[in-house]
């Protein structure tokens, strides 16, 4: 009977994840942020367990133009038995960590994980179907146009930016899911007593297991953080709202939070940050197309900046962006420009 109890720490964070899963049914689960020109301020569709919350009937009315079915919580089966759901884990965690059994905690990991891997596969259904069955008699109708939003991350739905995360619900079950799966490693890799996993995970017992699962947590959070290939003819400029169609003087902004807003023109970027519309604080990179090459996107940090009108530039910023000195020294000695700098470029436009 020995070999099957729990260690004591192990116990007391499977206790711990029950106490945080109870938590979950009064805070939102899920976020889907919509932003627009005309919502500068944004809007917001918060998750429950057992509801929705936000600007949902501003979503609402939106989405009766483009001919999809409103929301109500009345019409998801998913708001009546997940709480239910969610009560079952918590109850278990705390019981497996009381009645202090290894079996118990892996039976309960396996089914947390089963039941987080059905939960997303149904979100991702729900999406789907109010994404694509449209009705035919909307008042705006785009043929071939699909409004599904994200699982996670961003994407472009005609001139509105959706953003799909979790919310405070959401990462405590990801945390509980980690910590389970860890907790439920480091028994196993104890029972067997594998020697050379022991000296390194079993002698730093807590240590290992939670920084391990801090890691994971950072790599989830720092998901779709970084540039988006510009897609010509579809893409639109989040700032004049104008279809890209050239990829020399493409632009992106990449949030903390890794949203992503698109230019077609340095005199668009540079409006859109003198705007206001985004905090400074939550600006993660900048990243600016190279001119030469294939045109890839490139952190404005490496960039080398030539300003010339001859350039015509799609909004008349005509700025170009080089990786290197030497392909800014190329096309400069076709383009007669001056060379600047990210630092005072402001003060060489006007707005």
């Amino acid at each position: 009977m020995k070999d099957n109890r729990l260690t004591g720490w192990v116990r007391a964070i499977v206790i711990l994840c029950g106490l945080a899963l109870i938590a979950v049914l009064f805070v939102p689960m899920w976020q889907i942020q919509l932003s627009a020109p005309q919502y500068p301020e944004g809007l917001v569709l918060l998750i429950y367990p057992n509801a929705l919350g936000g600007n949902v009937d501003i979503i609402n009315g939106l989405n009766h133009y483009i001919g999809m079915r409103t929301l109500h919580a009345n019409d998801f089966i998913e708001f009546t038995i997940l709480p239910y759901i969610i009560g079952f884990f918590a109850a278990i965690s705390i019981l497996t960590g009381v009645l202090n059994r290894k079996k118990l905690l892996t039976i309960l990991t396996v089914l947390f994980i089963v039941f987080a891997v059905v939960a997303m596969v149904d979100f991702w259904r729900w999406e789907y179907n109010y994404g694509h069955d449209l009705n035919p008699e909307a008042a705006i109708v785009v043929p071939g146009m699909a409004y599904q939003p994200p699982l996670i991350g961003y994407k472009q739905l005609l001139n509105f930016g959706a953003y799909s995360i979790p919310d405070i619900g959401g990462w405590i079950f990801i945390v509980v899911a980690l910590l389970l799966t860890s907790t439920s490693v480091f028994e196993i890799i104890k029972t067997k007593k594998l020697k050379v996993i022991k000296s390194t995970v079993i002698t730093n017992k807590p240590t290992t297991v939670l920084v391990s699962a801090l890691l994971m947590f950072m790599l989830l959070a720092s998901c779709n953080a970084g540039p988006q290939p510009l897609q010509l003819a579809k893409d639109n400029c989040d700032f004049c709202q104008m279809t890209i169609g050239d990829a020399r003087f493409g632009a992106e902004i990449v949030t903390a939070k890794g949203k992503v807003f698109k230019f077609d023109d340095m005199h668009c970027i540079l409006a859109y940050l003198k705007s206001g519309i985004l905090d400074e604080k939550d600006i993660k990179d900048i990243y600016l197309v190279d001119f030469s090459g294939t045109h890839e996107l490139k952190n404005r940090k490496e960039m080398y900046l030539l300003k010339s009108d001859k350039l015509r530039s799609p909004m008349g910023g005509n700025i170009a962006a080089f990786s290197s000195k030497d392909s800014l020294n190329s096309v400069n000695n076709t383009f007669k420009g001056d060379e600047i700098q990210w630092d005072n470029i402001k003060t060489k436009l006007s707005f």
